[in-house]
């Protein structure tokens, strides 16, 4: 009997390995994997660059205080100020974390500037935002936040895609807007190019921050590094995880100079956050997936794909309803329970998970091959094909 607690409804398979796409379980059969840690593992399983680049650090240091200056997180955090609209970063060592390190740093900018009481955030109602008491009233979903009381106040909601009810809640004590430019655990549902720049426009005129959470969606899997670029704006703030460390824990805020500088000595702080061996793993990612060509392959492979899940939806217009997301952030959204559509597509080999509004959530590695997507999407047929009987 296991002597874990009971919080995970775990699935009962164990692997013993993984490479590429690939997990081997520990009775022997392989499985294509696009769930990858639930878009952790964005260059597959046991990557050679990623291998070598741990083995290198951890025959140096893994850790020290952030009591001093740890060369290897001032060189990632010059990569991603390079690369992107952030003059400074705070590393976190998850998703969740960033998320509440971006409430904190929104709060404390306008408190540094004599406006304490403007320190509520808007967010869209039954987002995800990570499982910290703050990051779960912040979703504002009943589900995530029941028994966990008394509520974390701070936290205005309004309904995704309703514009009425996002400008009727801004008021003189709003501090941000929090949104995912892609909801993942909320069924894959994107917000449009013109919203976010609409999000934007709201945020200048009313004098409030933008906090884009790219927890999930952000480091390459849109096709463009951060989702938001697709939309051409500039956020305030923006939590980043998952995909930047490709199994390793990491996490980080990232903030324009304006923000950033209400982040004095003594404001935040992180045990383990940005220790040598996780920063130079983040910066073997990077140097991975800024190299040239591979967003652009990204690109190219996930149009393939989304072309492919179509016609599969076209074939089977009473089984899958719709098509989601953007780049390798894909969604089926099904007409019947998604569990069992998942179950099927276990018991032929491939890994996938579930999200909100009866969306099987599809994320396979960012390097993954023409090969593997025909793979997916002829087994997805085939369990279109069983359950259309």
């Amino acid at each position: 009997m296991s002597s874990l607690a009971k919080n995970y409804n775990r699935r009962k398979i164990a692997f013993k390995r993984g490479k590429g796409s690939f997990l081997y379980s520990t009775d022997g059969k392989k499985y294509l994997d696009f769930i990858q840690g639930i878009a952790v593992n964005s260059l597959g399983h046991s990557n050679p660059h990623l291998i070598r680049a741990m083995n290198k650090q951890a025959k140096k240091v893994w850790h020290v205080s952030n009591a001093f200056i740890i060369p290897e997180g001032e060189k990632l955090a010059s990569k991603i100020k390079k690369r992107t609209f952030a003059d400074y970063v705070i590393f976190q060592n998850s998703g969740t974390e960033a998320t509440e390190t971006a409430i904190k740093v929104a709060r404390r900018y306008f408190y540094s500037i004599g406006k304490p009481k403007k320190n509520r955030i808007l967010c869209v109602k039954n987002s995800f935002h990570g499982r910290t008491l703050a990051a779960i009233f912040a979703s504002g979903s009943k589900k995530m936040t029941e028994g966990f009381g008394p509520k974390i106040d701070g936290f205005d909601h309004f309904e995704f895609g309703n514009h009425k009810s996002l400008k009727k809640k801004i008021s003189n004590k709003t501090a941000a807007i929090m949104v995912e430019p892609i909801m993942g655990e909320g069924g894959i549902k994107v917000i449009p190019d013109w919203c976010l720049r609409e999000l934007r426009k709201i945020c200048n005129k009313k004098k409030i921050l933008l906090i884009l959470d790219e927890v999930q969606c952000g480091v390459g899997r849109s096709g463009k590094f951060f989702a938001f670029e697709h939309a051409k704006v500039k956020p305030d703030i923006v939590p980043i995880a998952k995909g930047i460390g490709g199994g390793f824990p990491i996490g980080a805020v990232l903030m324009t100079k304006k923000v950033a500088s209400c982040m004095v000595p003594g404001t935040h702080g992180s045990t383990f956050g940005g220790n040598p061996l996780a920063m130079s793993i983040g910066n073997a990612v990077l140097d991975q997936i800024f190299k040239k060509g591979f967003l652009k392959n990204v690109k190219k492979i996930s149009a393939y794909f989304h072309k492919e899940l179509n016609k599969i939806k076209n074939d089977y217009p009473k089984i899958i309803e719709e098509v989601r997301g953007i780049g390798l952030l894909i969604g089926l959204k099904l007409f019947n329970n998604q569990i069992k559509f998942i179950k099927k597509l276990e018991n032929n080999k491939l890994l996938t998970i579930k999200a909100a509004e009866n969306v099987v959530r599809i994320l396979p590695p960012l390097n993954v091959s023409k090969s593997e997507v025909d793979l997916a999407t002829k087994i997805i047929r085939k369990v279109c094909k069983e359950l259309e009987v």
